[in-house]
Order: structure tokens, then sequence, then C-alpha cells
């Protein structure tokens, strides 16, 4: 791995690069966005001085900013929000497909922990940009986690209402179009074996 306080110009571009096409920024826009830090990153070794002093000591946290600055806040949400809906529409199907039934009971466990997860999820998105599917996910439950044992404690299990099998397509279809893009983004940025 390269110490990042000693990366080269095409180092620094190559990560950005990475960075935004995984966020599904369109072609023309990494293009552009290319040209302008390359000519920041020129200027400054004109300058005098070293591409860190342009993009800082964190080169991923960098990138990640400005692809935020560059995508809109309601865009973001939406994404986001279709995505929580897609990984709740997953669990419902593998949840019924594990209990071999076609309605799922949700309780005020499940609300308490849905919602902690759904809105950290979405803040942290929002706030910091993606930690991708594992750390997200990880800190997700475990504040997901607290919201059921603090429910539990305070009103217990009671069942609110069934979740018919057909729900989870519901939920699934609005993350679709953004889980194909990713995959498409990510397939197209991973190096080929030759």
């Amino acid at each position: 791995m390269t110490d990042q306080r000693t990366m080269t110009n095409q180092q620094i571009l190559a990560v950005c690069r990475s960075n935004w096409e995984y966020r599904g920024i369109d072609d023309g826009s990494v293009r552009e966005m290319l040209d302008e830090l390359s000519a920041h990153l020129e200027d400054a070794v004109a300058a005098g001085r070293t591409p860190q002093d342009v993009v800082g000591d964190d080169v991923k946290a960098f990138a990640a900013s400005w692809a935020r600055a560059r995508t809109p806040f309601a865009r973001r949400l939406l994404r986001t929000a279709a995505m929580v809906c897609f990984v709740i529409g997953w669990l419902i199907v593998a949840r019924c497909l594990f209990r071999w039934t076609t309605e799922r009971v949700v309780s005020v466990d499940d609300v308490a922990f849905w919602a902690v997860v759904a809105a950290v999820t979405v803040a942290w998105e929002l706030r910091r940009g993606s930690l991708g599917l594992g750390r997200n996910l990880a800190v997700a439950l475990v504040a997901g986690l607290a919201a059921v044992l603090l429910s539990q404690w305070l009103g217990g299990d009671e069942a609110l209402f069934t979740l018919p099998l057909w729900a989870a397509p519901v939920l699934l279809l609005p993350g679709l179009p953004y889980v194909v893009a990713d995959a498409r983004g990510r397939r197209s940025t991973t190096p080929s074996v030759d």
C-alpha cells in the first residue's frame, strides 16, 4: 500500500477516479473533475507545493467530499432511502423463506430496530459518505440492537401488524436501478487480469 503522503499526481488522480466512478458519477463529470484536479495539482507543483497541499492527508476523504459536493442532496437522499428499502425487502424475503411462511409478523422490536438502522444508515451516508456495505451495516446494526434492547425493556414485543410477502418486491423495486448501476460501476472499475 502506498503512503498517502508520498503519492504522485497520477496515483491521486487514480484514487479519485475510482472513488467517483464507484459513487456513480457520470463519465463526463468524472473527466471534467479529473481535468480540474489535474490542473490544481500541476499548479501546486509549479508553485513548489506538494500534491498533499491540494488534497490533504486523506485522498479518499477528499474524493468523497468532492463527490458529495457534486451530487445534489436530494439525489443522495433518494438513493440512500431506496437502498435502505432494498435491504429491508431482501431481509423480509429471507425471513419468509427461512421460516417457510408468506407473511411476517411485525412487532415493536422490529419497528424500533429498522427505524434506528434506517436513520443511522441514511444519516451516516448523507453526512460522511459510504463506509462500504460491511462497515455501514455494522454501525447500523449496533445502533439497531441497542434500540431493540431498549424497546424490549420499555414496551415488550407485542405484534403490531402482519406484513405479507408481496410487500418485499414493493420495497425491492425502488433500489433495483441503483443496485444495477453500482454493479456495473464496480465491474467497469475492476482491473482485468491478463
